[in-house]
């Protein structure tokens, strides 16, 4: 199990022993095909790209990459530093911060269970980033290092940099029986390191098997979260989370508004972006909420600092635009009406989805 982020492009190969680098050994660096064995638990088993097989040498190369401050610029900066493990691989910045103090548009995306998210290859379909953008996971980690408000340097830059190292063209050897460090190579590993970032050892995922129990608080918000809001008895009815946030993994993974602006006040059109299209203005990815309350602040902009101010939006404080999800529209006029034991029976549910295992594996730590 493992972590994220990107690089790429052009070629630069420099042989021998950088004379820099200690420890360097003269035994022969070989190809290592040995397959990585992705536990999925009580996950269903998922569909992995087939033109890269995981392995133990190339999750290895990516988690090498996901670490590597020579990813950045000025050599400061990793995707694992605004992909912060203990905070489920977010981070405490309400907008994400590149290299040279630069806010960037929105707030990082959690990052778990990436194996399951599910995409059409960008044909207005399923991608990766909160907009869509990034067909598939392997393009979306290509992108921050070419940001000028993030990593802002060039794939042929970066490439240069890891070229010089005989670490990374010893690692490139056995992940891909190349010495050659290239964007394709570097796009292929960090894929392969974030398809083994599994969280499912929840105490949610325990109680499922029959192996723990919830309090009366979290049963209550358990429920409450899964049954639907019913308009004409509010008083009896659910909260109706489950309707975007569904599944083992706690999202749909589909584009939705849901009620953050009106149409006038919309800053970003999100999803719009990508697709062109006037109905997606507004529209965001729905994030897994697996280990939220470890990823504060919330949204995609940031706007929301505790899982209160959630659920407050959701309770009363979402506003009607001309995307807003159908689903929402209850919600505008007469809110859900949340108690505050509602409120506080919910935070108790979320609670039982943080996977302290996932939040603290070396595996997905900085193994520089």
């Amino acid at each position: 199990m493992r972590g994220l982020i990107s690089l790429a492009g052009g070629l630069l190969i420099l042989s021998g022993c950088n004379p820099e680098e200690p420890g360097s050994t003269s035994e022969p660096v070989v190809f290592d095909s040995t397959p990585y064995v992705l536990e999925s638990g009580h996950f269903p088993t998922p569909t992995l790209p087939e033109d890269n097989p995981l392995t133990e040498a190339g999750v290895v190369l990516g988690q090498m990459l996901f670490h590597e401050k020579r990813l950045s610029g000025d050599n400061t900066m990793a995707c694992a530093d605004c992909h912060r493990q203990h905070q489920n691989f977010s981070d405490a910045s309400v907008l994400s911060i590149g290299i040279a103090g630069f806010e960037g548009s929105r707030h990082s995306m959690v990052l778990s269970n990436l194996a399951w998210h599910v995409h059409h290859n960008g044909t207005h379909g399923h991608g990766f980033l909160w907009d869509g953008r990034a067909a598939t996971l392997r393009d979306q980690v290509l992108l921050p290092i070419q940001d000028e408000l993030e990593m802002a340097t060039t794939l042929e830059d970066v490439i240069a940099k890891l070229g010089a190292l005989s670490k990374y063209r010893d690692q490139f050897v056995r992940a891909f029986d190349t010495e050659e460090v290239s964007a394709e190579g570097m796009a292929k590993a960090l894929e392969q390191f974030l398809l083994t970032m599994v969280s499912n050892q929840s105490r949610y995922d325990r109680w499922l098997l029959g192996e723990g129990t919830l309090s009366t608080s979290e049963e209550r918000g358990r429920i409450l979260f899964f049954d639907e809001f019913d308009p004409f008895n509010p008083e009896t009815s659910g909260a109706d989370c489950a309707h975007c946030h569904s599944g083992l993994d706690f999202s749909s993974h589909q584009f939705v508004n849901n009620g953050l602006d009106s149409d006038s006040e919309m800053a970003d059109i999100g999803y719009m972006l990508v697709t062109g299209d006037e109905s997606d203005r507004g529209r965001f990815k729905v994030p897994s909420l697996r280990n939220v309350m470890e990823s504060a602040p919330y949204m995609h902009d940031g706007r929301f600092t505790s899982m209160e101010e959630v659920l407050d939006h959701y309770d009363h404080g979402a506003v009607s635009s001309s995307s807003l999800d159908p689903m929402m529209e209850y919600n505008v006029e007469n809110g859900l009406g949340l108690t505050e034991q509602d409120k506080l029976d919910l935070v108790a549910f979320l609670h039982t989805l943080t996977d302290a295992d996932f939040l603290e594996n070396p595996a997905f730590g900085n193994p520089h």
